[in-house]
């Protein structure tokens, strides 16, 4: 359909593309032509769930794989409103998602320990703490460090926090010129920041991104009791409801249109795909940062809010699942045995989750699965000496660039069938992971779980965010910004432009759906 037109063009079917097209059309009715572009195969985005071969009672989480129920409350809603359109046997259900258990192993500086040592065993924590951190876990050693810098935060809400930091300084300085890094190393001793660092299982939500943003954000996840919830079905489920709900309304969704340029011109937008043209009245860009960089040199309107898109860095995630014929590390030595949650390590595996069924309880027997590696930061790097290049199939149009794929036994078992028009319709095999990676995810496994060798393992996927077009599977602030002037500006950044940009990356709750919302909220409000 060359030359097409339509009112309100949406470029990306992430939460935030899929989320905006459904309100839109709920509001504008046939009145408006309104088309979703999506430059993958799938709606989703950073939520990517599929089921492994052979077992139909889990679902990996490649993308996103949680909510934080008792502080997310628009992602919250948006269940419960979808929840009240869906049938029975559609709905979206959570489960409670476990995360750190105290007999749980941390694989540190060589020693092995329970993640309950940290508090009952602190003379086996092989790091030289400050008598202030001693006995602490990596978690409080951080909150504690917070509230020296910011005194009563951590009782306060997480809007009165927003609110505090905006105007908190440190040494005379705002917050928000300060690296969270280099105000740590403050207040922590250099043993106390490593061990948070690495005990904690994340690089970069430590490191030097905008100060005044990481308190709030490091507080909603660990200032509080977490109440993790995990997905059934799957996260993913959320946007495929959504660009279901969106097309039965009318509107229209279409796969594979990489969206090349757009101009501007008198009323009207300009747009190039890969294989088409477009016109549209207004133009929605609920896109990555680092897609709105490679869309940038061929679309001039970009270029001028460079110093907005700039505003942010993206972050290097990381993801590999591994399927066996049982729960394997339920018979590591110790008591009580390890059946949920996650393991942490300073190696490059970093965090291993033990895979819950879909009902959240864990496997003890037949089929089980691991999130072998989940990591960011540098140790994302680790894997690119055992992989083809990174970002190579999308500059190559490809889904996938494997040659050597693992080929494991339960690779020609089937996959369970998709039952609904709202179910998972992406495949375990996309996203095969090559043979050597698979072999050294087995060596550090050993390693942590202080056995001679895993158990075969039977399939693999795996997903690295950090490729073209994400360029991370998450967004910071860059320090020395006002966040919550960029992240209000953004949305519609010039003033006689209906150009509008909605995404994660540029909310206060980055790394979440939440922060997809939030943003296109606020956008949706300035339409």
């Amino acid at each position: 359909m060359a030359n097409a037109q339509v009112d309100i063009a949406i470029i990306g079917g992430g939460v935030s593309g899929v989320y905006t097209a459904w309100k839109l059309k709920q509001k504008y009715g046939d009145s408006k032509k309104i088309a979703l572009y999506e430059g993958s195969g799938h709606i989703g985005g950073r939520l990517l769930s599929v089921r492994p071969p052979g077992i139909d009672n889990m679902v990996a989480e490649l993308g996103g794989m949680r909510v934080l129920a008792n502080i997310q409350e628009r992602a919250m809603a948006l269940i419960t409103a979808l929840n009240d359109q869906l049938p029975p046997a559609e709905k979206i259900t959570l489960f409670d998602f476990p995360v750190d258990e105290n007999q749980n192993i941390a694989f540190l500086r060589g020693v092995h320990l329970r993640l309950a040592d940290f508090t009952n065993n602190p003379a086996k924590v092989p790091y030289r703490l400050s008598k202030t951190e001693y006995g602490k876990g990596p978690g409080t050693i951080i909150v504690d460090a917070i509230e020296k810098i910011v005194p009563g935060i951590g009782a306060a809400t997480d809007a009165e926090r927003r609110e505090m930091v905006k105007v908190a300084t440190f040494e005379g300085l705002p917050l928000y010129k300060w690296g969270f890094w280099n105000l740590l190393y403050r207040v922590v001793s250099p043993e106390g920041y490593q061990f948070s660092l690495d005990a904690g299982g994340y690089d970069t939500t430590l490191v030097n991104w905008n100060a005044a943003d990481a308190i709030p954000w490091f507080l909603s996840d660990f200032g509080i009791t977490p109440d993790y919830m995990g997905f059934k079905n799957g996260f993913q489920q959320v946007p495929i409801v959504l660009g279901k709900f969106f097309e039965e309304l009318g509107g229209s969704i279409s796969l594979n249109k990489k969206l090349e340029r757009f101009d501007w011109k008198g009323d009207v937008f300009n747009l190039v795909f890969n294989d088409e043209s477009i016109t549209a009245g207004q133009l929605i860009l609920a896109m990555p940062r680092r897609s709105l960089e490679l869309l940038s040199p061929q679309s001039p309107k970009l270029q001028e809010i460079n110093a907005l898109i700039n505003s942010v860095t993206g972050r290097p995630l990381f993801k590999l699942f591994t399927t066996y014929d049982e729960p394997w590390w339920t018979k590591v030595e110790g008591t009580p045995p390890i059946e949920t949650g996650r393991t942490v390590t300073d190696i490059p595996v970093r965090q291993t989750y033990y895979w819950p069924k879909d009902d959240g309880t864990p496997p003890t027997a037949g089929k089980a699965m691991l999130l072998g590696s989940y990591d960011d930061g540098n140790n994302t790097g680790f894997w690119d000496g055992l992989r083809p290049k990174r970002s190579l199939a999308w500059r190559l149009g490809r889904s996938k660039t494997i040659t050597d794929a693992f080929r494991g036994a339960d690779d020609n078992l089937p996959i369970k069938a998709a039952t609904g028009k709202y179910d998972l319709n992406q495949k375990w095999t996309d996203y095969e992971a090559p043979v050597r990676m698979v072999e050294e995810i087995s060596r550090q496994l050993s390693q942590v779980h202080n056995i001679n060798a895993t158990p075969e393992v039977k399939s693999a996927a795996f997903r690295d965010w950090g490729e073209d077009p994400f360029g991370g599977g998450w967004n910071s602030w860059n320090i020395g910004v006002k966040s919550w002037e960029v992240r209000d500006k953004i949305v519609h950044p010039i003033q006689d432009c209906p150009l509008f940009i909605c995404g994660e990356a540029y909310s206060d709750a980055q790394g979440w759906v939440e922060g997809a919302l939030q943003t296109a909220d606020i956008m949706l409000g300035k339409l």
